[in-house]
């Protein structure tokens, strides 16, 4: 099994190139272990600089170590949220306009930046955000080959529609990435032959594109549509790239089984993720019953019991 993230050293040139000075000068003093396991980063205003790796979420001190004590701790102040904000925009946040409004920014290498502000609407949608006084700065990350024995187990005689659900975090989306790059490539010792794969990333987490281009390894045969709706874009994959499987992220409502409902009519397989915590819960969801028993056959069940990607069961739906 491969781990990556995108190279170490990719991340530190690019945290270098988008942190506060401030702040980036207290996170290059982590030591190398904390800065290798960092998953995310958490920039509120007036409040403490918080880092997140697997064991928890944790503080950092005035003197650059990781801190569960609440003592002497980094505050982050608006000019860093400011600051970071101009470099992560290219000193351009026109640029990140239509981002912006749906809470978050992509980063070369698709590491994704969440944010949170003074959200402004326009009727009920939202325009934009300003007063933006938070973000959460997600290191991407792929794991390859932590699919291999999943889908050499359900998919060696041929692809099922798939249902993986998990609650956030638990990590559905690098399980997921995984399953389409192996399907996507094929790989004849798990005796799968590659897929025509359409992947809908509606939130760019999956293959994480910059300027269009995945960032994450998601198979030599797989067409994306970065930052589209599901629902438009499975019809606009159907009518345009003939694909064998359609993939998507996080489906939910009477809308997206509709559009499932027209892919498996044409004969294509679908592979999506759903949050819960387990299939009763998301089943008890409005429009999710008839769309689980009419078109899937197997559901992925996560957990974080032995970390990320921990599998609790497989079932037959």
């Amino acid at each position: 099994m491969e781990y990556t993230e995108v190279n170490k050293n990719t991340i530190e040139i690019i945290l270098s190139e988008v942190l506060s000075e401030r702040i980036y000068s207290l996170i290059k003093k982590l030591n190398r272990e904390d800065f290798n396991n960092i998953e995310e980063i958490r920039l509120r205003a007036n409040r403490p600089l918080m880092i997140q790796n697997k064991h928890g979420d944790f503080f950092v001190n005035n003197s650059g170590c990781i801190d569960s004590k609440y003592k002497d701790l980094f505050v982050v102040d608006r000019q860093d949220i400011e600051r970071t904000l101009q470099r992560m925009s290219d000193y351009s946040l026109y640029a990140v306009e239509e981002e912006v409004k749906q809470g978050f920014i992509t980063l070369r290498g698709g590491h994704r930046v969440g944010l949170v502000g003074k959200v402004v609407l326009d009727g009920n949608k939202v325009k934009t955000l300003k007063y933006i006084s938070g973000m959460n700065i997600r290191i991407a990350k792929e794991i390859k080959g932590c699919a291999n024995n999943l889908v050499s187990r359900l998919y060696s005689e041929g692809v099922n529609h798939t249902l993986i659900i998990s609650p956030p975090g638990c990590g559905k989306t690098t399980l997921l990435r995984d399953i389409i790059r192996v399907l996507s490539s094929g790989d004849n010792s798990l005796n799968i032959k590659g897929y025509r794969i359409g992947l809908i990333d509606e939130r760019g987490e999956i293959a994480a594109c910059f300027h269009g281009v995945p960032q994450l390894d998601v198979g030599i045969r797989t067409d994306v549509l970065d930052s589209c709706p599901k629902v438009a874009g499975i019809y606009m994959l159907i009518r345009s790239m003939n694909p064998e499987i359609i993939a998507v992220d996080e489906i939910g409502g009477p809308e997206d089984a509709k559009a499932i409902e027209d892919a498996l009519n044409v004969g294509v397989k679908i592979i999506a993720t759903a949050h819960g915590r387990n299939l009763d819960e998301v089943m008890n969801r409005n429009g999710f019953r008839d769309m689980l028993n009419n078109t899937f056959r197997k559901a992925i069940v996560l957990n974080r019991n032995k970390g990320p990607g921990t599998i609790e069961e497989i079932i037959d739906i």
